[in-house]
């Protein structure tokens, strides 16, 4: 019998993330041909839905749906992105999440992952969602070990997707999981679409880190910023202000939040991406223009900050 999938959808849905699913499950079939998957769509009100485009979509099935599925993907709503009670489900939601039955796998998509928070069903365990959510998710639910530079997350009955597109890696890394690497893969090509991408949210994020509230130090950093390509040292960027290294390295800790030579890592791989994704220099070159010296160590710091290959980075950003 085919694995049964209930979407949970709610007023302002994402008209993209209902496709994912549908259309992904939908393609999964076994080598006689049949379904592996029967994907049915259920909200609380059943009847015309509102999206966050301008069209609705009829709904058919109601919250009853939830009993009968093996698995429930929660979409996310643009209602998800005001702010946030932090408190449990509201009373409707809950009469609805006690239908699900014990031992069916619950996924979500983008910031459906609040409504998994709040029924308690992510407490000590390590989920995620859009990385713009994701530090109100982590302030909402202390209990909740959120990861926002990964696609998704998986822990066993309870998974969550990053953004929107990240729903497309959830749901492949669900159907291998259930029928194997062959059934995902197929399912992949017939969409065209990675049946895996490397890296996580972290090559997405514009600008990882805060920027400073102060000015004692701005002189030091325009100055680093200028010289990127060579080699800088604390003494250096402490002699742009006037100060003792310790007194330079202090005041930068307070304004930017990081140290000194944390920042200036931030700095080059900023430079790198750039270079990266507007130029088409060699690799060897970008990590001599963002000052990481040779390819190796930029392609160790693209690993170990952004979870790719400063080539890999590129294939996404720029293309071939």
């Amino acid at each position: 019998m085919a694995h049964r999938v209930a979407v949970f959808v709610r007023p302002g849905l994402l008209p993209i993330e209902l496709g994912i699913v549908h259309r992904l499950f939908g393609q999964a079939t076994s080598a006689a041909g049949s379904p592996l998957y029967d994907v049915r769509t259920c909200v609380l009100e059943p009847g015309a839905t509102r999206t966050d485009a301008d069209f609705t979509v009829v709904v058919e099935h109601g919250p009853e749906l939830l009993a009968w599925a093996d698995t429930v993907v929660v979409l996310s709503s643009d209602k998800d992105y005001g702010p946030q009670s932090g408190g449990g489900l509201p009373r409707h939601l809950a009469g609805a999440f006690a239908r699900i039955r014990p031992g069916a796998r619950i996924a979500s998509i983008c910031t459906g992952v609040f409504l998994l928070a709040a029924a308690g069903l992510l407490d000590g365990r390590r989920a995620t969602t859009h990385w713009q959510s994701a530090a109100d998710l982590s302030a909402l639910y202390p209990a909740i070990e959120v990861d926002p530079n990964v696609l998704y997350t998986d822990e066993g009955d309870v998974l969550t997707s990053a953004g929107v597109a990240a729903g497309i890696d959830l749901c492949l890394h669900m159907i291998r999981c259930d029928h194997g690497a062959a059934v995902a893969n197929e399912v992949a090509r017939g969409t065209v679409v990675a049946p895996h991408r490397e890296g996580g949210q972290a090559q997405f994020i514009p600008r990882p880190v805060p920027e400073p509230r102060l000015s004692s130090t701005a002189a030091a950093r325009s100055w680093a910023l200028a010289h990127l390509d060579r080699p800088l040292t604390l003494r250096e960027l402490a002699s742009c202000e006037s100060m003792s290294v310790r007194t330079f390295t202090r005041r930068f800790r307070e304004e930017s939040g990081l140290s000194p030579l944390r920042w200036l890592t931030w700095q080059r791989i900023g430079r790198a991406r750039q270079l990266l994704e507007e130029t088409e220099l060699a690799v060897d070159r970008v990590a001599e223009a963002a000052g990481f010296g040779t390819a190796a160590s930029l392609r160790r710091h693209f690993q170990a900050v952004l979870g790719v290959s400063p080539a890999a980075y590129r294939r996404t950003f720029r293309g071939e």
